[in-house]
């Protein structure tokens, strides 16, 4: 209607404009009243033929847009139809699909239990054969299995099969010692091309050493830090067998015991947990071991001078002790006997300090050594409390280094305790038994004397 009433308008105002126009003209050209109305009726004249054209075609126009309306109106009463048929429709099949679905978990019955047991025994042996080093051999045997882990639908007999498979070969490969060719990382960097053998599912060996398969990265490399030699050793003759039977080391926790051994500490770190103290003990021994080897070496050497001195009593030596005790003997042939025991005993009191030098000293070492050990004790209970007050007992890792040092020196303290005091008894020994020779030699000189001094007596008293 809006639009009806603008085309109205328009008409009008077209109508004046076109009126007033041929007014103007009619009055500019006529030059009396009679010819005046006569162009103004034919001007109305020609007004009324326009207003009935403009009519028309308005008439026209409203009966065209009449049509398109009740065109739209019969597209809209279709499309409601449509629409609401198709909502019955979309109803109907919701229901048939409910009814199908039942249908189909009726028809099931037990496979669903039996599908839902297939996936998890795809999802268990996916992460068993994942992990396992016989994937080392033949890598890429889970990707098979992945999507029947992952599947929505039944399984068909082929997938089966290929479940049913990986898991005999997992249990047949388990129990086989196989020999491949693999690349193998190294931990200096870069990899290359080893002769590996498969222990079964238990361990991987190559070139004498345990290897450990990641299957995060698919990759084989030696372990960081090797078992014991014996273990080794025994490994290095299992390679070179070809037949037969030969003993190995395994690791029944597929390799969790070796990573293990990349933690634990060596003989090396649990001495440098003694730290001070405990360098201080080994400087200790080593002095200890310095001393005793320097008076094994001397009383050694004096021991086999003495003995070759008493092969020749005659002709004493001043390079030997006991020459130069039978030197003083030779200088006081005439001494009556109880002078020349004094004189002996001087000149075995002036050895005595030279043999016995140093001896004493080890066994000082000996007696400090484990009480530098309980030093080193008390420091490291000291710094252990420290700990606790400053961080608390949460975490014991905090604590470990300054108990490790706690019992590293008392360890330390007693080994170098008790080689040292086998050497200063060692040494000791030594010294004791030159000096035994020279006491013997020297009461032997004096009862010597004594049968020289006596004998002329008793020729007389005859």
């Amino acid at each position: 209607m809006r639009q009806v009433a603008k085309t109205v308008l328009s008409a009008i105002a077209g109508l004046s404009l076109v009126a007033g126009a041929a007014f103007s003209a009619s009055a500019q050209e006529a030059k009396t009243l009679e010819e005046l109305l006569q162009q103004v009726q034919q001007s109305r004249q020609a007004a009324q033929r326009i207003d009935q054209q403009r009519e028309a075609e308005f008439r026209q126009e409203r009966a065209d847009k009449q049509a398109l309306l009740r065109r739209a109106q019969q597209q809209l009463a279709d499309e409601q139809a449509r629409s609401q048929r198709l909502q019955e429709q979309y109803a109907q099949n919701e229901i048939d699909l409910a009814n199908k679905e039942t249908e189909l978990d009726n028809m099931i019955g037990t496979l669903g239990e039996i599908f839902g047991v297939i996936r998890g025994a795809a999802a268990d042996t996916i992460g068993r054969i994942s992990t396992s080093i016989v994937s080392a051999q033949y890598p890429g045997r889970h990707e098979v299995l992945q999507t029947l882990a992952e599947a929505t639908e039944l399984p068909n007999i082929s997938e089966l099969e290929e479940l049913w498979l990986a898991l005999l070969t997992e249990m047949t490969e388990s129990g086989k010692v196989a020999r491949f060719q693999s690349e193998v990382t190294l931990l200096e960097g870069g990899s290359e091309v080893r002769d590996v053998i498969r222990i079964g599912s238990f361990n991987l060996v190559s070139d004498g050493e345990y290897l450990l398969y990641s299957d995060t990265t698919n990759q084989i490399q030696p372990i960081a830090r090797q078992p014991a030699g014996y273990v080794l050793s025994d490994l290095e003759k299992f390679e070179a067998t070809n037949s037969g039977y030969a003993g190995v080391f395994l690791d029944p926790s597929r390799g969790q015991i070796l990573s293990l051994l990349t933690q634990k500490a060596t003989l090396a770190e649990h001495y440098h947990n003694g730290d001070t103290v405990g360098y201080a003990i080994t400087a200790l021994l080593i002095l200890g071991f310095l001393i005793a080897l320097y008076k094994i070496v001397t009383l050694t050497a004096v021991g086999g001078a003495i003995r070759k001195q008493l092969k020749n009593t005659n002709n004493p030596s001043n390079n030997n002790p006991l020459g130069r005790i039978l030197k003083v003997y030779h200088e006081n042939p005439n001494t009556d006997v109880e002078n020349l025991e004094l004189k002996l005993d001087e000149a075995i009191l002036r050895e005595t300090p030279r043999i016995d030098a140093g001896v004493n000293i080890i066994k000082i070492l000996a007696a400090i050594a484990p009480l530098m050990g309980l030093l080193g004790t008390v420091i490291g209970m000291i710094g252990t409390f420290q700990s606790i007050t400053l961080f608390g007992t949460g975490d014991p890792r905090i604590m470990a280094g300054d108990i490790s040092m706690a019992l590293v020196t008392t360890a330390l303290g007693l080994i170098a305790a008790l080689p040292l005091i086998i050497i200063h008894s060692i040494v000791a020994s030594r010294a004791k038994s030159i000096l035994h020779i020279l006491d013997e030699q020297a009461a032997g000189i004096v009862a010597q004397h004594a049968e020289k001094a006596s004998a002329p007596k008793a020729a007389k008293g005859e």
